[in-house]
C-alpha cells in the first residue's frame, strides 16, 4: 500500500521506496524504514498531506507520497 492511499488517521510502516531520489530525500527528513508513519490531515483538494514520523509533523505532495510503500499498521 502506498502512503498516499491513507486516510486521516490510519497508519503504517515504511517498508520501502519505489522512486531512489526521492527515497533519499525522503530519508534525510526521518522516513526511514521500519518507521511508523500516521497521516494527521489531508488538504481540502487533497494536495499536500501532513504526516507524523519520526516524533514530527511533515507535509508531502501526494506524488512524493505515493513514492513510499507501507506495511498496513
Amino acid at each position: 500500500m502506498k502512503l498516499s492511499q491513507l486516510e486521516v488517521g490510519q497508519k503504517g510502516i515504511v517498508k520501502e521506496f519505489t522512486d531512489l531520489e526521492m527515497s533519499v530525500k525522503l530519508m534525510e527528513m526521518g522516513c526511514l524504514p521500519g518507521e511508523e508513519i500516521q497521516v494527521d490531515r489531508i488538504a481540502p483538494l487533497g494536495d499536500p498531506i501532513a504526516i507524523r514520523v519520526s516524533g514530527y509533523q511533515l507535509s508531502l505532495r501526494k506524488l512524493e507520497a505515493s513514492t513510499i510503500i507501507l506495511q498496513k499498521n
